[in-house]
């Protein structure tokens, strides 16, 4: 992950007494999300296999991409090592950021392996 300094209003003091303003680079800021992004893609998909070979059905099935979920935003948050602001912007985007993307990907993929296992 790319790394950027603090963002916003917040002034840090120079060794020689001037206040300087902290910055971020957009491009890292993209580069980071595009990863989060690609993150989730990619497990939604697993999972949706997963969870249709499992045979999870109905409430089941949503559950388990809800933990799948979390458990990847605690990753990415590991990954960051629990220092979200040098990394994102707000928590926000870690936590919430592709959840009905992957919601998306996660339906289409759990149908399509539960069809082929259980059905056909």
């Amino acid at each position: 992950m790319a790394v950027h300094s603090e963002s916003g209003s917040q002034e840090k003091k120079s060794g020689n007494g001037l206040n300087e303003l902290l910055t971020f680079n957009a491009e890292n800021m993209q580069n980071n999300m595009k990863i989060i992004y690609y993150s989730r893609t990619f497990l939604s998909i697993i999972g949706g296999v997963v969870a249709g070979i499992l045979g999870f059905t109905g409430l089941k099935g949503f559950v388990f991409y809800l933990l799948l979920m979390a458990v990847t935003s605690v990753g990415l948050v590991a990954k960051a090592k629990f220092s979200i602001p040098t990394y994102f912007d707000s928590w926000n985007r870690v936590l919430l950021d592709g959840f009905l993307g992957g919601l998306m990907s996660f339906v289409l993929f759990w149908t399509f392996a539960y069809d082929i296992v259980h059905i056909f």
